[in-house]
């Protein structure tokens, strides 16, 4: 049952821009923005993913978000829907799916979707799970693969893409963004949910969540990795994407619910949609000198707090 009682809150930006990209070529399929040892935690815990008071509970409990999240956006750009199928019609691609929790979900609000992910145990627990259903299991196809392993096959075909809890994961977050856009319809939405890089989202999301409570797995996060809304938003602009919401999200550990808010320090999901022919590329120069100099001013800050976790 979704949490009916956490107010959403959106911080929206309502641009008029339009950046649209006519990509001359496809990125080459023999690179990857997967990181190789983040691969090897999530496959010790391929087997956990449906187990819902187990290290993936938060991701249960953030469904009663994102799914929300995305069926209202989507369901803004169609005049007439099926009751009980909202998204019945709707191509997702549903990138770093793990274990299908985000997928079914989808699949049961109608949309047909294709769910990736470059674990291949983790493809085979998705399949397992949904083959229970067999509604489910003609509406949802799974892939052991990279996102860039598909580009070409799958260029302008999806009316949305997935990236939720993916981001923050890769190695070559720009590549990664050009990817999504290239496997998109003009106009088709880029739904995003990663986490912040500042200096709570270290002590909460690694610090306590990781080396104290153990909500999730030690090494499941890297904080270099984290990514601020600004630069976000600056890389899904300059590379034809034009962001449309960005909204706060906040986890309680000892209640397990999650709850949409107005501050993004933590966690937050972003909404963009593709434009259409280049007018301009916006230049991330000026995010990225502000997120190093971001970065130098709270590294004694992090610091001091690796030494107190280890006294």
């Amino acid at each position: 049952m979704w949490f009916k009682s956490c107010k959403m809150t959106f911080v929206c930006f309502n641009r008029m821009k339009s950046y649209r990209y006519p990509w001359t070529r496809l990125y080459s399929t023999s690179g990857t923005t997967v990181d190789s040892s983040e691969v090897k935690t999530f496959l010790a815990l391929a087997h956990r993913w449906w187990d819902e008071q187990g290290v993936y509970a938060p991701l249960h409990s953030m469904n009663d978000l994102r799914v929300p999240f995305i069926r209202d956006n989507l369901l803004k750009t169609v005049a007439n829907h099926q009751p009980g199928k909202p998204l019945s019609g709707m191509k997702i691609l549903d990138v770093g799916c793990g274990g299908g929790l985000l997928t079914e979900p989808l699949g049961r609000l109608g949309a047909s979707v294709i769910g990736i992910d470059p674990v291949a145990e983790n493809i085979e627990t998705a399949q397992r799970h949904k083959s229970f259903d067999p509604v489910l299991d003609e509406r949802i196809e799974y892939r052991a693969c990279a996102l860039e392993e598909i580009v070409e096959e799958t260029a302008e075909t999806f009316d949305a893409v997935i990236a939720s809890e993916v981001v923050e994961h890769v190695t070559d977050l720009e590549t990664f963004i050009q990817c999504c856009w290239q496997v998109l319809k003009p106009g088709a939405s880029l739904f995003i949910t990663t986490i912040n890089k500042t200096q709570l989202s270290y002590a909460l999301g690694i610090v306590f969540a990781e080396q104290i409570a153990g909500i999730v797995p030690k090494g499941t996060h890297t904080w270099e990795k984290f990514v601020s809304p600004e630069m976000l938003e600056s890389i899904l602009e300059s590379n034809g994407l034009s962001v449309q919401t960005v909204a706060g999200m906040f986890y309680n550990p000892f209640s397990r619910y999650w709850h949409w808010s107005e501050n993004t320090s933590l966690n937050y999901a972003a909404h963009a949609v593709k434009s259409g022919a280049q007018e301009h590329q916006v230049p991330v120069e000026s995010v990225l000198k502000e997120e190093t100099e971001e970065l130098q001013a709270t590294a004694s800050t992090i610091a001091g707090v690796r030494e107190e976790v280890k006294k």
